[in-house]
């Protein structure tokens, strides 16, 4: 697996288009939820992944600071890669460079409730009762 870090001036055409389109098929598609996916975000944000051999994009999530906190969210492993562990390398790693670069921020996600605890075991504490997010039940927390 390949990792890369990147801001969005720095990702290639293809290389956006291909992390898209994994979202879409995971948060859309897969997920039954029509939203707009690609947002005001991203053009802000550093988006990191893991691509596999052939690349093709097998892990992703996107980082980016609001106000006083830094997230991180668009968590996914795509569906041939599942099982594998790739979910906990992604986070690790997610974790890892907001540690670098954002060194004393706190960071907040909004998680899908049913990884409450996958979140809790990098440190995330729950910070809001489950709320509905496009008919899915969510949980912010923090580290």
């Amino acid at each position: 697996m390949n990792y890369q870090v990147k801001a969005f001036d720095e990702l290639t055409t293809k290389e956006f288009y291909l992390l898209v389109k994994e979202r879409i098929a995971v948060f859309v598609v897969e997920q039954k939820c029509p939203y707009q996916e690609v947002d005001e975000i991203d053009p802000e944000a550093l988006h990191t992944f893991l691509t596999d051999d052939q690349g093709n994009v097998a892990a992703y999530t996107r980082i980016y600071k609001q106000e006083d906190a830094v997230h991180f969210g668009r968590v996914l492993v795509a569906k041939g890669h599942r099982q594998s562990g790739l979910g906990k390398e992604i986070v690790q790693k997610t974790l890892e460079v907001i540690e670098q670069k954002y060194p004393t921020a706190s960071i907040i996600i909004g998680a899908q409730d049913y990884l409450r605890s996958f979140y809790e075991s990098f440190g995330f504490q729950a910070i809001s009762d489950v709320y509905l997010e496009d008919d899915i039940p969510h949980i912010d927390m923090k580290k």
